[in-house]
This record gives C-alpha cells, structure tokens and sequence, in this order.
C-alpha cells in the first residue's frame, strides 16, 4: 500500500440498529481513528453510521468520511455532526458501491436491512476484504458461503486485528 492513509469503510443498520451494534461500532470508530486510519460510514445521524463516527472522533487526528446519498441542499440534519468531510452523492443506496470501492476493508457491524446486505455482497464482488462484526449466524453462514475473503469477529479488539492483517497484505 502506498503511504496514504488506509481506509476502513464501517457498514450497518441506521434507524433500527440494535443497541449491540451500536455500542460495538462506536468502540470500532474509536479503534479506528486510534490506528491512523480513515473511518469511512454512510454518514447518516443514525445507528451504525452515527456511533462509528461519534467513537472515531474522541482521538486527535481523526479523519471521518460520510458518503451521504442526497445532494446536499445545506440541511446538515441529513448527516452525523461527526464528520470532517460529507460527500454528496445523490445516488441514493447506490452510493453503496462508493461506500465499498473507497474503503480498503468492509466491516458490516451487527446485521442490518438491505442496504447493509448489498454492501457486504459488493464487497465480495470487488475482491475488498470483509469483517463480519458480531452479526447474526444466518449472515455469516450465508456470507461465508460465498466466498473467500471473509472473516468474521466477535468483538471490537478480535475485528481491529483482523483489520490489521488484512491491510499487511494489501
């Protein structure tokens, strides 16, 4: 990998999202920003996206990026206050693909609807790494089923080192 900084895309329910999943991905951000990567969320103000972002931000020198899926008319209740850098995509959920392809690691964090669904199976597509992060038995069944390049984490430290080993081999 060259000498930007990497990039670990965070993915998972926003409204609606289990107070495990929220807690877990609030711990992750700040696990993330304290190894000097880039947090990369949905940049919603919501779930997953919002506690990622929230955790990242508690460490000097933190970088957040939100791929939001409006086009950002200036109502800045549409994204998390965390953020250093909101990018506006009026895509819709098929800002899910930017999510994945800007991110050198895939963390899905708890189970999720859909969108979370289709980043994790984008991932795969692309060939990017993928961390399944304490979600639920039929996910990891199904995704593991897939293919290679999954693996799956119990807890925030377990996640962070594969994280880390994944990143080496890039």
């Amino acid at each position: 990998m060259s000498n930007r900084r990497a990039v670990v895309g965070v993915m998972g329910a926003g409204v609606g999202a289990s107070a495990e999943a929220v807690a877990l991905a609030e711990e992750l951000g700040e696990c993330i920003s304290r190894k000097g990567w880039v947090l990369l969320t949905g940049g919603r103000p919501a779930g997953v996206m919002a506690a990622a972002s929230r955790g990242a931000a508690r460490v000097d020198g933190h970088l957040v990026v939100g791929v939001l899926p409006d086009e950002g008319n200036g109502d800045e209740s549409q994204n998390t206050a965390d953020l250093d850098l909101a990018l506006f995509t009026d895509m819709g959920k098929a800002r899910n693909v930017i999510n994945v392809l800007s991110s050198d690691v895939v963390v899905v964090c708890g189970s999720g609807g859909s969108g979370t669904a289709s980043e994790a199976a984008h991932s795969l597509n692309a060939g990017r790494p993928l961390v399944l992060l304490a979600v639920l038995v039929l996910w990891r069944d199904f995704f593991c089923s897939l293919g290679g390049g999954v693996e799956c984490a119990g807890d925030v430290e377990e996640c962070c080192r594969l994280i880390e080993a994944r990143l080496r081999k890039a």
